[in-house]
This record gives structure tokens, C-alpha cells and sequence, in this order.
């Protein structure tokens, strides 16, 4: 990181805060990525500084008594030297006496803006640079560092992709006995953690029928009609490394021919789009490709009744990927035109998504089909992380039908049998 910073700077990064569910009930604590990966600290309280003078200095929370009794103790100075391998190490209270020396030393200051606190936002030094506009974002930097990735990185990114993969087939596999989207949603989750998992990389998309076509659905509250589709994106953080892959699917245990029409369209686009994973291409390169193949698909079906993009971003306003890594939407300060490397992570997950009022021929309308790929840039081309879990509609159906029987029948026989 030190080699990026320019001469006679300083990066300032926060540890991300607590957020409260209500008044004494705090949401499940989340690290912010840059702090993690600058650190490797994983509590709140934190600020660490970067420096070419100071290295790598970390200022740590103090524990009041009430607080350990309440939520036990925390990693302070010794840990920040010993464990973090800080070049210096100071209680918080000392920050405010300590940083602005720091700062008034440098001439430009970095700071990861989505967790700047007033702790030092509001010192004088810092405000001062500010107002003379000597003070930036730091992932410029950062997302530059994490964007290709170490191989100790890749082998926590494989583990959480083989994690994810594996917890999502049992839940296909679930799906027949147990139509219903919170259950299909507690199953992945469940077979995660039993797994190693320690979080779900975001809350669980299960979209039964009609539900699929909401791209980001989350109420997972609904009963999969006979015959619907679902649709389950879904990924897991190991170390905090994340997963996101999506499968699509009919519980029932078979495709309906307009079913089977979108799907192998979307298949064949994901197909062909995975293909041309290179070093040297972009994720627009391949994002523009996506689009002419759906495109052309869509009107051949009598979906789409012109090619004009308006018509077309109605039924898929997603680009056909993203940067994989720490965080879903990964490295956000990289272009999607930049040249993809060995090491970069991508994404590959082409979808349609029908309303039920779109204007279209009736068999069509209600459907919802993602197909989504973790894909590893390699030196010769590429590696799919998620390589194992079927997307073929006669592996899909093979799964359904020969292995899931049963699954959860016998569950089902011993609840009766102990109520009788």
C-alpha cells in the first residue's frame, strides 16, 4: 500500500461502526473491506494511519468495565503490535493529541470516505486540508491493490465459492419436499455455516415464479407454485472472502417448454460470455456481447418486438457482471473497461426478467432466469470457480428427479409419527 501512497502523504482509515437495530440491539458487525485489508483487525473502535514516515500506525479502543462485562473484551495496543504487526500502537483516547502532528506533517491526506468519523474529520489539521482540497478518497489506491488477487486471497475465494456451491446443490436438491422460498433460503444458509461459512455475503435472493423477475427480491416469504421457476442468488463470506453464484430452476422437477426456451437462452449467453474471460478483454467487451446475444434471442421469441435497448433494459437492466473479492460489488473504483489481469475475479450472470404485465406473449410472462458464474482471469484464460454445481436443464432435471427423493420425506414421517 505504502508504494502507491504519493510522497509526504497520509491515509487515514476507520474501522467500520457498529449500526443499531434499535436502541441496545446492534445489527451483525461487518468489517469494511479496506480497514480488513489493510489491518486484518476485524472489530469496530479502530483508526489505522499510513504513513511513509510512520508505517503502519493503529489506534485502538479502550474497554470500559461495563463494556466487557456486556460485550467482552476487546483487541487493543498489545494486539495492534503483536497481532497486527502495527509499527506503533495507541489507545483512542490519544488520536486526538497524536494525528495532527501526523497531519500537519503531509501535504495530502487519503481517507476511506464510506467510514470517516468525526474522531477525525473534525480535528483542525484535517479541516484544513480539506478546505484546500488536499484531502481524497483512499480506495483509488486500495480497490487498485484488491482487485488482483494474492494467491492466499484466491485460495479463501475458492473455498468460499467450493462453500457456496456445495450448500446451494443440497438446496436444489431440498427443493422438491420443501417448496417454499424461507425455507430454500434458512437451508443454504444452514449448510454454509455447517461448512465453515462464518455470514451470508448478502441476504438471500429466492424468487418463486413471478418473484424472479424483481432482481434484488428479499422478502422470501412466499410458497413455490407447481410449475414456477425459482431463482436463488446466493453467496457466503469465508475470512472474509465472498461467493455469489445463481442457479435457477423448477422445484417441480421440470422446465415448461417457454421455460426451457429463455433458459437455454441465457445459458448459451452465459456460456458464451465465459468463454471470452481473458486476459485483455473488459467486463463491457463482454457486457456489450451479452446484450447483442440476448437481444437477438428475445425478438427471435417475439419478447422483444423491436432490438432498441430501451425495450431490452426493461427486461434485463444489469450489466453482465462485476468485480469479485472482498466486498459483492467489489473494487468499485475500477472501470469495467479496464483490461482484465490474471488474479481479477469476475462474475458472469446474464438474466431475463419478465414482469407479468410485460407486454408479451402470455407463456412467457412471470419468468425470472438468472444463471451466474464466478470467474478466475487466468495467465491462458480463465477458471470457473463454480464449475460444480449443474446448469444444464438435463442435469438440472436428473437432479431433481433421481436424487432428491425423499429428501426430507423422512423428516416429515417422524414429525407425524411423534405427534401420533
Amino acid at each position: 500500500m505504502l508504494e502507491l501512497l504519493p510522497e509526504k502523504s497520509l491515509a487515514i482509515i476507520a474501522a467500520a461502526p457498529v449500526k443499531m437495530m434499535t436502541d441496545v440491539v446492534p445489527y451483525t458487525f461487518r468489517q469494511d473491506a479496506d480497514y480488513s485489508y489493510i489491518t486484518g483487525c476485524q472489530q469496530p473502535g479502530g483508526v489505522a494511519i499510513l504513513g511513509h514516515d510512520i508505517g503502519l500506525c493503529m489506534f485502538m479502543p479502550e474497554a470500559k468495565p461495563y463494556d466487557v462485562i456486556w460485550q467482552g473484551q476487546v483487541a487493543g495496543v498489545d494486539a495492534a503490535l503483536n497481532t497486527f504487526k502495527a509499527d506503533k500502537a495507541y489507545p483512542m483516547r490519544k488520536l486526538h493529541e497524536i494525528l495532527p502532528d501526523m497531519i500537519r506533517g503531509s501535504s495530502k491526506l487519503y481517507h476511506n470516505v464510506q467510514t470517516a468519523t468525526s474522531a477525525y474529520t473534525e480535528l483542525e489539521a484535517f479541516k484544513k486540508l480539506a478546505y484546500c482540497s488536499n484531502v481524497n478518497d483512499l480506495s483509488i489506491y486500495t480497490h487498485q491493490l484488491r482487485w488482483i488477487k494474492s494467491p492466499s486471497e484466491l485460495k479463501l475465494m475458492k473455498e468460499s465459492a467450493s462453500i457456496a456451491c456445495q450448500a446451494l446443490l443440497l438446496t436444489m436438491m431440498h427443493s422438491k419436499a420443501y417448496p417454499f422460498e424461507g425455507m430454500l433460503a434458512a437451508k443454504f444458509e444452514y449448510e454454509c455455516k455447517m461448512r465453515g461459512a462464518q455470514r451470508m455475503g448478502f441476504n438471500p435472493v429466492v424468487g418463486g415464479g413471478p418473484n424472479g423477475s424483481v432482481i434484488h427480491y428479499s422478502r422470501n416469504d412466499q410458497k413455490i407454485k407447481d410449475g414456477d421457476l425459482v431463482l436463488m442468488d446466493v453467496g457466503c463470506e469465508v475470512h472474509g472472502y465472498a461467493s455469489d453464484l445463481t442457479r435457477t430452476w423448477p422445484p417441480c422437477g421440470s422446465f415448461s417448454s417457454a421455460q426451457e426456451e429463455l433458459y437455454e437462452l441465457i445459458l448459451e449467453t452465459n456460456k458464451n460470455c465465459v468463454e471470452l474471460c481473458k486476459p485483455g478483454a473488459s467486463i463491457r467487451q463482454i457486457h456489450n456481447h451479452s446484450v447483442e446475444m440476448l437481444q437477438k434471442g428475445l425478438k427471435d421469441f417475439g419478447i422483444l418486438r423491436d432490438a432498441g435497448s430501451s425495450s431490452y433494459h426493461k427486461l434485463n437492466p444489469t450489466s453482465i457482471g462485476h468485480y469479485l473479492g472482498m466486498d459483492i460489488h467489489d473494487c468499485s473504483m475500477m472501470s469495467f473497461d479496464c483490461p482484465l489481469k490474471p488474479g481479477v475475479v469476475i462474475t458472469i450472470e446474464p438474466g431475463v426478467y419478465i414482469p407479468s404485465s410485460f407486454n408479451c406473449p402470455e407463456r412467457y410472462r412471470g419468468i425470472g432466469i438468472r444463471i451466474e458464474d464466478e470467474i478466475l482471469i487466468t495467465e491462458t484464460g480463465y477458471e470457473v470457480l463454480t464449475a460444480s454445481i449443474p446448469k444444464e436443464v438435463k442435469q438440472i432435471e436428473s437432479l431433481l428427479n433421481n436424487f432428491s427423493h425423499g429428501i426430507g420425506l423422512d423428516s416429515q414421517n417422524n414429525l407425524r409419527a411423534t405427534s401420533n
